[in-house]
């Protein structure tokens, strides 16, 4: 069994999903990081970080005690050890894999985290950030765009992988951000195909009613790990717009 600690966020996601993926049993211990249970002790001892996910492996392949492990690329690739699934077997595959896992925790995510912040939710209104996280956001979409038309398929190549399973949250927020897959068309044909996974949706359902309703201060929390909208900011229209998912 394994214990998933989880709050609904794209990194979470990237856990739930890869879990019913895999067909693994788990147990979610939610992580409330509005009111900060990441900063509490329990929580620290098993990531110094105090970031979620974490998964507690109480049955891990070589024995012995429990096992925990942070960050959600490292969950990612050691589910796929465990399970010897979605993480091709060559060494080619594998290292192409790992190239666009590396891109996703490196780029994509981090930099549609920071044009979640700074265009929905900084407190001030910065329009030099606005414009350098939008601009490299959409610049992301593009190489994933440009990648994915190669391709032809997916991400890594032409099965389903854990460099997949990464980018899929967080290119779901894309409505909320204020983008659209109509320029992005291999992005799109991708992305409508992954929806279409039965446990890829049942991995969603972890959490969704935290981001069910319109993005409040709450919900945009869950998403960016931010501040809520000062009282005396206008709300934008791409705030009010619902989650694609």
């Amino acid at each position: 069994m394994i214990d998933l600690h989880f709050a609904p966020t794209p990194n979470g996601w990237k856990v739930s999903i890869m879990l019913e993926e895999c067909e693994l049993p788990y147990t979610v211990v939610p992580v409330n990081i509005t009111r900060g249970d990441q900063f509490k002790p329990e929580f620290g001892s098993l990531n110094l970080n105090r970031r979620i996910p974490v998964i507690v492996d109480r049955d891990p392949p070589e024995g012995g005690d429990p096992l925990a492990i942070a960050e959600s690329g490292a969950i990612l690739l050691y589910l796929a050890e465990k399970t010897l699934r979605f993480v091709p077997c060559d060494l080619r595959g594998r290292h192409c894999m790992l190239q666009w896992l590396m891109w996703q925790m490196s780029a994509l995510g981090p930099m549609l985290g920071q044009n979640g912040h700074f265009s929905l939710y900084a407190p001030t209104r910065i329009p030099y950030a606005i414009e350098r996280y939008r601009s490299e956001a959409r610049r992301l979409y593009g190489v994933l765009d440009d990648r994915l038309g190669e391709t032809g398929s997916y991400v890594a190549g032409d099965d389903y992988s854990i460099a997949d399973i990464a980018c899929f949250p967080w290119v779901m927020t894309h409505k909320a951000q204020g983008f659209t897959l109509d320029e992005f068309v291999h992005v799109r044909r991708w992305y409508a195909e992954l929806r279409a996974r039965p446990l890829l949706q049942k991995g969603l359902e972890v959490g969704r009613r935290a981001v069910r309703k319109t993005l409040d201060d709450r919900a945009r929390e869950h998403l960016f790990g931010t501040r809520p909208v000062a009282a005396d900011r206008p709300v934008e229209a791409s705030e009010t717009q619902r989650l694609d998912n």
